[in-house]
């Protein structure tokens, strides 16, 4: 036994010094995002082992609670981050993202994105989007509102479910969508959607399982959420009521920081993102469209799918300057 033992443990070390050895070979990049991302049914494993059949290197993902949470956890670490590159910040703080100097331009020629908006930013690369979008079932509610302002006529018993701006880019989302479709009159559309919440939830997630064991009406997502149901559980039930005011887009990017002593192999993986194989990834894994056209490559439930007649956006500027005193004036109106 004691022999079996030892002989064991000197193939154990064997081993341990073998695969040291060749992972000591592989450079490793370190990309931060949030949690659903890197999870197992999320994009970032099939992405990981996609980028390291032709890179030669090891990918690592490291996750936080949120795509806000990576950005505040880099912002705290400063130049001293273990991360190479951010995952999945998205066009609502992208501009806060940028100030902080903390990102490198990425160097790619996107030509032929597929966006509801063009796109020429110099640090970060767009990987998917959609429309932010208010879920209902069909079962339950046979006539959606069509716009904020027949949902907030609805009877107060009629409750919706959305996520807090502070810790959710959905809940940002609402915020911006709210003041772009509406600017000096969003407080009273906030009054009128308060007798109408739920709740308030930190994250998309907790939202999103309150809408689906029946707690709310309505849930606050994407208008790509119900490809998800047609395509993993065949129902066709769950479906994103459209707002004759139009959608505010979420576009979800990627950054490489400039600490990275990564950036060659860094900006490789962004090349991986955009290309047409780390695309294919993307729409049934993350339940967005991609941003480029994968032809038949796309599930046809997702060219099924009914979408706004109306991007409404804002200008980046715009949104950097104001977020916070937007987000605390839908907080003072609902709380």
């Amino acid at each position: 036994m004691i022999k079996f033992s030892s002989m064991a443990l000197a193939v154990v070390v064997a081993g341990l010094a073998t695969h040291t050895a060749a992972a000591q070979d592989k450079p490793v990049l370190t990309a931060y995002t949030y949690d659903s991302f890197a999870a197992e049914w999320g994009p970032g494993p099939l992405l990981k082992a996609g980028f390291e059949t032709q890179c030669g290197c090891e990918l690592n993902w490291v996750v936080a609670d949120s795509s806000i949470g990576t950005l505040r956890r880099v912002q705290l670490e400063g130049e001293a981050t273990e991360a190479d590159l951010i995952v999945g910040l998205d066009t609502a703080i992208m501009g806060e993202a940028a100030s902080t100097g903390l990102f490198a331009e990425h160097g790619l020629t996107l030509d032929g994105l597929v966006l509801p908006e063009s796109w020429a930013d110099a640090s970060f690369v767009p990987i998917d989007y959609s429309h932010f979008a208010f879920m209902y079932d069909t079962d339950t509610t046979e006539v959606p509102p069509t716009s904020f302002e027949e949902l907030i006529a609805l009877p107060d018993s009629v409750k919706v479910v959305i996520q807090d701006p502070r810790s959710s880019t959905p809940g940002l989302g609402l915020v911006l969508w709210v003041k772009a479709a509406y600017g000096d009159r969003a407080p009273e559309i906030w009054a009128g959607l308060k007798p109408h919440l739920l709740t308030i939830t930190k994250d998309w997630s907790e939202a999103y399982s309150l809408f689906l064991d029946g707690e709310a009406d309505m849930v606050l997502s994407y208008t790509t959420s119900p490809a998800y149901h047609i395509v993993a559980e065949g129902d066709d039930t769950i479906k994103a009521a459209l707002f004759s005011e139009g959608h505010f887009p979420q576009i979800e990017v990627a950054g490489v920081l400039k600490s990275s002593d990564q950036q060659e192999l860094a900006q490789q993986f962004l090349a991986y993102l955009v290309s047409p194989e780390g695309q294919g990834i993307i729409p049934t894994t993350n339940w967005m469209f991609p941003v480029v056209d994968l032809g038949e490559g796309l599930d046809p439930a997702f060219a099924a799918l009914p979408q706004p007649e109306k991007t409404l956006t804002l200008p980046d500027a715009d949104i950097e300057a104001n977020a916070q005193a937007w987000i605390a004036e839908m907080l003072a109106a609902v709380q």
